[in-house]
């Protein structure tokens, strides 16, 4: 296998699920800027020799960090007015992985993600059990008010609004895609040819009974090998029915599916014959990167050796490709 191992390479997406005409001009340029940001940062981890990991985790706080997305301070609000968090994180070089789920204090669940994998012999942590490891680690940990954000708590309350109208008229409740779209994820090819895969989510508005999507689980919302790394973002439950970052990756290593067409067939074939939809990022240990989706947009971007963030939102927007 051929590697570029002068040309480390980072990709990004901030979720699917955006529509043309859901943003004013000033929120497509505030969302192109925090994209080009998470992007600069996760670099300066690959030029200064820092293992793909690295870049992943860099990448991933910056998107948490912005209200725009639904993963950290932007997240969405459950049906019981709460903010609940789930991450995942894996090293495609060992196969290590660290996940968390329904998480309300920690201010970058990206990087309890990191220690779980690192620092404990397990992969997954969930609720009140994972926060006290956080507070174990010295991870940030805030009030959960620090989550709330005007525009998150105002979809709540019109997801109420459309759920009760339902119920009232005795129909079932058709949700948009908005309503479970909005996962941040990363991926690093590092200069020692090494894959990670990383993905942080809110979760799903008016969501109820602690349900936990694809994000947080590995091979269903991120998965990284020696050849491929993926992070989904869609209606989890028909990514978890499809493992679908393992089932791209798995494509690409046992049937030897170019990895476009492997992201592709699932994104846009599998996943929606199933009833789902939604999008990724698919990166291979050849450069080879791939951004899949069946909305009609989804915030996204790479960058490469020349060191220049390239970001989109819509479908209908021209990105260069590495």
């Amino acid at each position: 296998m051929l590697v570029a191992l002068d040309a480390p390479l980072l990709v990004i997406h901030g979720g699917a699920g955006v529509e043309p005409g859901d943003l004013n001009p000033q929120q497509e340029a505030d969302i192109k800027a925090a994209l080009s940001a998470a992007l600069r940062a996760g670099y300066a981890k690959l030029q200064g020799g820092a293992p793909a990991l690295d870049a992943v985790t860099a990448a991933i706080t910056v998107l948490e960090d912005d209200p725009h997305f639904n993963a950290g301070r932007g997240a969405v609000f459950t049906h019981d007015g709460r903010n609940e968090l789930d991450t995942s994180i894996m090293d495609g070089a060992t196969g290590r992985a660290g996940a968390a789920a329904g998480l309300h204090r920690v201010r970058n669940p990206i990087l309890l993600a990191r220690a779980i994998l690192e620092h404990s012999n397990h992969v997954m942590m969930v609720g009140d059990g994972a926060e006290a490891f956080a507070r174990e680690q010295g991870i940030t940990l805030v009030d959960p008010a620090y989550f709330r954000t005007e525009s998150r708590w105002k979809s709540l309350q019109r997801a109420l609004q459309e759920e009760k109208q339902a119920q009232l008229e005795q129909r079932p409740l058709v949700l948009p895609g908005r309503a479970y779209f909005g996962t941040v994820g990363a991926l690093a090819l590092d200069a020692n040819g090494n894959l990670a895969a990383g993905t942080s989510t809110g979760g799903m508005t008016n969501k109820r009974y602690g349900r936990v999507g694809d994000s947080p689980i590995i091979g269903a919302g991120t998965w990284a090998d020696a050849r491929c790394a993926v992070s989904g973002t869609g209606w989890g439950e028909f990514y978890i029915r499809a493992a679908a970052a393992h089932e791209i990756c798995a494509r690409v290593r046992l049937a030897g599916v170019p990895l476009p067409k492997a992201a592709n067939d699932v994104i846009n074939v599998d996943i929606p014959r199933a009833g789902g939809d939604g999008g990724a990022i698919a990166l291979g240990a050849d450069g080879v990167v791939a951004f899949p989706f069946n909305t009609g947009g989804m915030y996204r971007g790479w960058i490469g050796s020349d060191g220049v963030p390239h970001v989109a939102i819509y479908k209908t927007d021209a990105l260069e490709m590495p």
